[in-house]
């Protein structure tokens, strides 16, 4: 049989190293925390609903939303190429049937 010498780390050692790891949890932002801008680009997916997309300059593009993520939309067009739309640059947006209700 051999001696073996049991190594152990100081007390201040393990405080040290449970200090570093703790890292401030980051909050997720409100729409991930309740999922409805998710839920509302699912819905009218599904229902391939025309969509008014008003962009920050005042120009409007029309289309069903073909896939979205974090950052962008593609709207795809019947007549035209689809376009993809980065979501910062989007003012607002609304269902095509409900412009007539605008006037």
């Amino acid at each position: 049989m051999s001696n073996r010498k049991l190594i152990r780390p100081s007390l201040a050692e393990i405080k040290e190293q449970l200090t570093t790891v703790r890292q401030p949890r980051k909050r997720p932002s409100s729409n991930d925390q309740t999922n409805a801008e998710n839920f509302y680009y699912v819905k009218q997916m599904q229902n391939k609903t025309p969509m008014v997309v008003v962009l920050q300059d005042g120009e409007t593009v029309h289309g069903v939303i073909e896939w979205y993520d974090k950052n962008s939309i593609k709207l795809s067009r019947p007549s035209e190429p689809g376009i993809l739309v980065l979501k910062h640059y989007i003012k607002y947006m609304y269902k095509e049937n409900e412009d007539k209700d605008l006037d």
